[in-house]
């Protein structure tokens, strides 16, 4: 938790150290957006603002690429960063790519983990030694989550790699500006890196109480 903290504080610094440097070229995160996914011969994916701040994402589903406030109409470094990281995604989706496949297909059953399992592990470890199964059936549901954090980071690191070759091919990040955009991509790896090791360590200590009680 406390590493979490840290990196995500990171995070922060850097993005806003970051939108504070101009974009080389001065586009937009819409315009890189559009201009990335035309270039990749992607044309049914709609770019749309979100409100927030680092609520960026791509919604496989109905196949949108929502950028927050700062990305959409920003045009520094870190915009231009993240709004290339979520057309990764896109061209993942379009190029049927391993792990986001694998990671979309496990969307509805981690869907139901994260609504019922901390009650079945509660409740697993109340009824412990007259209903043992019940805390084996919530850990085998976490351990689905945690799958999901792991499986969750090829697919990031990938994306990051996809913006950075594209920023610099494109001339939109060269020299320092790249290396910026990098670091700020990197900073938001670690969050999910954070996050799947967190998971399995909880993981662990489910399986531990279980085992105790054997």
């Amino acid at each position: 938790m406390l590493l979490s903290f840290l990196i995500q504080q990171v995070l922060n610094s850097k993005f806003n150290r970051y939108s504070k440097v101009a974009s080389p070229n001065g586009a937009s995160g819409e315009e890189i957006a559009l201009k990335m996914l035309s270039d990749n011969g992607i044309y049914d994916v709609k770019v749309q603002h979100v409100p927030g701040r680092l609520t960026d994402h791509y919604n496989p589903v109905n196949r949108t690429l929502n950028l927050s406030d700062n990305v959409y109409s920003g045009r520094s470094i870190a915009a231009a960063a993240v709004a290339a990281h979520e057309c990764g995604h896109a061209i993942q989706h379009a190029k049927g790519y391993a792990p986001l496949r694998l990671r979309s297909a496990l969307v509805p059953v981690v869907s139901f983990a994260n609504s019922w399992v901390q009650w079945i592990l509660l409740l697993g470890i109340i009824c412990i030694n007259s209903f043992p199964s019940l805390l084996w059936f919530g850990i085998a549901l976490f351990a689905c989550t945690t799958l999901f954090s792991f499986i969750t980071l090829p697919v990031e690191i990938n994306a990051s790699k996809r913006a950075v070759a594209y920023l610099e091919t494109a001339g939109i990040a060269t020299g320092q500006t790249k290396e910026m955009a990098e670091d700020a991509l990197r900073w938001a790896a670690y969050t999910y890196v954070i996050a799947a090791l967190g998971s399995l360590a909880t993981l662990f200590y489910y399986i531990g109480i279980a085992r105790s009680r054997d």
